[in-house]
């Protein structure tokens, strides 16, 4: 299977991948962009939604509820996401009050909330420099362990120039815990200075999945299972938004491989 998807980023949204493709059974992704004083219509149907603003505002508004104000950072490298969580069954529109990105998740839901704003402040609190070394990087979460949601677990991490992140490899593929819990993941990327790029490896114990993938601005992995450590070119910041999406359990609670953990051994992922 190929992981590695391109997006294109045209103006509109741009599907990257469908419920069901690349073995996400889970989750689906695309990407919104708007020049200001445009509008996009969607309904969230059998899912709930999260909107990421990564670059620019927009108002956020559909059946009950109205978000005058969404986003205000320029790009994912000037600070913390405005997110819209929507749950299934509402209509909502995206209107671009300058021009802007929105990354959207979708996952299967019949939980039956309210649409919620997270905002930076809220995200705040959340920081975490994990890791030390060339394999440390700094992460917050949008959608965590305590939110009413029936899937997600969402966050951003920054990865400094050169350095590595989700290392030493960890995978989420069984409920077993207290060591591991199942869930899928992607990542979506980002370069500061533009122009950058990375490496992320996907692969099994057993070997039958080893991949390896370049990695440039607007690419997407997906990562139904195996371990996924992923290191940037020195010379650029990586970004990566993170979507997790758990059947029966959410969180940071993964197995390590032992044949690459001992040699950093007692330093987290």
């Amino acid at each position: 299977m190929n992981h590695h998807i391109s997006c294109p980023a045209k103006p509109g949204f741009n599907r990257v991948f469908e419920i069901g493709e690349r073995g996400m059974n889970l989750t689906g992704f695309g990407l919104l962009k708007l020049a200001a004083g445009e509008s996009w219509s969607s309904d969230s149907g059998g899912n709930e939604i999260a909107l990421v603003v990564l670059g620019g505002t927009c108002r956020v508004a559909g059946d009950g509820f109205d978000f005058p104000k969404v986003g205000e950072r320029a790009d994912v490298f000037s600070g913390y996401p405005f997110t819209v969580y929507i749950p299934c069954g509402r209509s909502y529109s995206v209107t671009a009050l300058t021009a802007v990105e929105v990354a959207v998740s979708e996952s299967p839901s019949d939980l039956a909330s309210q649409p919620v704003l997270v905002r930076p402040d809220e995200v705040a609190p959340s920081f975490m420099r994990i890791g030390q070394g060339n394999f440390t990087r700094d992460a917050v979460v949008m959608i965590g362990n305590d939110f009413a949601t029936r899937h997600f677990f969402i966050g951003e991490a920054w990865v400094p120039s050169g350095n590595w992140a989700s290392y030493p490899p960890h995978r989420h593929d069984a409920d077993n815990l207290p060591d591991e819990i199942d869930m899928e993941e992607f990542y979506f990327f980002r370069f500061n200075p533009k122009g950058g790029f990375g490496i992320q490896k996907v692969y099994t114990d057993d070997l039958t999945t080893d991949a390896a993938y370049t990695v440039r601005e607007n690419d997407t992995v997906a990562i139904p299972e195996g371990y996924h450590p992923v290191v940037t070119a020195p010379g650029y910041t990586m970004y990566y938004l993170w979507v997790m999406t758990g059947a029966n359990n959410r969180g940071f609670i993964s197995h390590k491989d032992s044949a690459h953990a001992a040699a950093v051994a007692g330093k987290p992922a």
